[in-house]
């Protein structure tokens, strides 16, 4: 292909799409690629097999937990596995419960439906699966009042994958029908996204340093999604300053990326910095509401409660107490705050 065809195809490509394309890169296909998470993988790997052994399909699975973990990887990593077809969609895509019984119908014998965010799964359609999950059948009313009656179809046998970053969501009869097992995806060491992020740096044919590794690994918020995130903005600053070499990474360079995105040495980002700023300074550290909290950050409650504070709290930067947040003396610390002189304020 010639040089101007490939310009061509480059200026046409939709925003974003070599990062698609890249994440899609990134993500292990084989288990052993797979990094941390070593329990889940036990109990999936022993799943799969007694369900080879015994010529059945694998059950259905749930994993949930904080995004960026690798639930969805771990679902094509079972398909992998298991020479299966995945089927994608998402809760907020499947509006109607014909949208499931299309879906549904034009299964594969065997095929794994996977299922992202289902707990925003409208009831109605939630009840359409209850039985498709449990007997392989598809239950339709056709009519309404007096003259409706229930057809009931065949479904090919499925395993359904579903992934939700807010299990607590997700109605109790639902989560009973998942036999398979609920796998709760905890966050990663920093060693496990230093390994991680040396796998990606081969991928990407990044040359990066030891002492740069550990940079990015430290301000990764124990999340692969986002270490992989800065592998890639930092090799694009490099690329950009450093025309002699670009695609080395040392720690000077890795420093000067992410402080340009704003991210500090413990991985805070300007919103989490703010908010402990208005928490110290505004409120003398706390106790104060959430709502206030919002308020004063001019953020909606869910944002503040569902990603912003959850990295502050497992720093333990910020305690939530029966009368409100509080920060911590370690906050204090962090942002060069005189912790006693704040007390004796408040005394």
């Amino acid at each position: 292909m010639s040089t101007t065809k490939q310009k061509e195809i480059k200026k046409d490509a939709p925003a974003g799409g070599e990062d698609v394309v890249l994440d899609q890169t990134l993500r292990p296909t084989r288990w052993d690629d797979y990094i941390g998470q070593k329990h889940i993988k036990d109990n999936v790997k022993i799943l799969l097999r007694a369900a080879e052994e015994r010529g059945h399909i694998p059950e259905h699975i749930l994993f949930y937990g904080p995004p960026g973990l690798g639930k969805t990887t771990l679902a094509h990593l079972i398909a992998k596995e298991t020479g299966r077809q995945m089927k994608v969609t998402s809760g907020p895509a499947i509006e109607k419960v014909g949208d499931l019984a299309s879906i549904l119908t034009n299964l594969s014998p065997g095929d794994i439906l996977f299922i992202d965010e289902i707990h925003r799964l409208n009831k109605m359609v939630e009840e359409i699966l209850y039985p498709a999950m449990e007997s392989g059948v598809l239950d339709i009313i056709i009519g309404k009042g007096p003259s409706a009656r229930t057809i009931q179809l065949d479904l090919p046998p499925f395993t359904l994958i579903a992934a939700t970053t807010r299990v607590a969501l997700i109605s109790s009869p639902l989560r009973s029908r998942f036999s398979g097992g609920v796998f709760r995806l905890e966050f990663y060491s920093n060693e496990e996204i230093a390994k991680i992020i040396e796998r990606s740096s081969k991928l990407l044919d990044v040359l990066l340093e030891t002492d740069a590794l550990a940079e990015i690994a430290k301000r990764s918020r124990f999340t692969p999604r986002t270490a992989n995130y800065f592998l890639k903005r930092c090799r694009d600053f490099a690329q950009v300053s450093k025309k002699d070499n670009k695609k080395s990474l040392d720690k000077k360079i890795v420093k000067e990326a992410l402080n340009m995105l704003a991210v500090d040495d413990i991985g805070l980002n300007s919103s989490d910095r703010k908010f402990l700023e208005i928490l110290i300074e505004k409120f003398n550290g706390g106790p104060v509401g959430l709502k206030t909290m919002s308020a004063a950050m001019s953020e909606e409650e869910a944002t503040v409660e569902e990603v912003i504070e959850p990295y502050l709290i497992q720093l333990g930067l910020l305690e939530r107490t029966a009368r409100g947040r509080v920060a911590t003396k370690k906050a204090y610390e962090h942002l060069d705050f005189k912790f006693k002189e704040k007390q004796e304020k408040l005394l």
